[in-house]
């Protein structure tokens, strides 16, 4: 319970927007886990047999409580049927001198004092950015940046490929960079 409660507590919150609903679904699991530990048959770890029974009972409960993801969120543009990490408008066209090139360099953060970056409002900030994704990618950026886990382990409890776990967290590193480089730059 120490070492995993707090981790549940937050990837719960990734299925469930409230923080109260997000600890009754964590006392759900650990009510599961105690009940069935003896049909833990190790084909996966037991981390990530815990934190299945979290989705499952997470996900379940955000259908009772009527949560749905709205179609804009899914994720494709409506012109390719396909979602583009960045912007197509910040690179050259191919009928200019340097087609696919950047129009101007992602704004450094090199000047930026670390204080002002790890302040409480800048990480408040990437997490409502976080919050803002489609699922698939706040799941993957929450796993792998916020929690910690490796490539393996979020592809074996989402079910994903190594390739698509990649593109989901590069597609959602790169959309929360550019929301923090829009905040950063309307500090200024």
């Amino acid at each position: 319970v120490d070492l995993y409660h707090g981790s549940l507590i937050r990837i719960a919150m990734m299925y469930v927007r409230d923080r109260n609903v997000a600890e009754e679904v964590v006392q759900e699991v650990w009510l599961g886990v105690i009940g069935g530990i003896e049909r833990f048959e190790e084909r996966c770890s037991l981390k990530t047999w815990i934190f299945r029974i979290l989705a499952y009972t997470a996900k379940t409960r955000a259908k009772r409580e009527g949560r749905t993801i709205p179609l804009t969120s899914i994720g494709y543009s409506e012109d390719s049927g396909e979602e583009r990490a960045v912007e197509p408008d910040r690179f050259f066209d191919t009928g200019q001198r340097w087609p696919g090139h950047w129009v101007t360099a992602p704004a450094s953060w090199e000047g930026i004092p670390e204080s002002r970056l790890l302040a409480k409002e800048s990480l408040s900030f990437v997490r409502e950015a976080i919050a803002k994704l489609p699922q698939a990618q706040r799941e993957v950026i929450t796993l792998r940046d916020v929690e910690g886990w490796d490539s393996g382990e979020v592809c074996e409890f989402l079910h994903l490929s190594e390739a698509n776990q990649r593109v989901l967290l590069h597609r959602a590193r790169s959309k929360v960079r550019r929301a923090l480089e829009d905040y950063l730059e309307g500090e200024d």
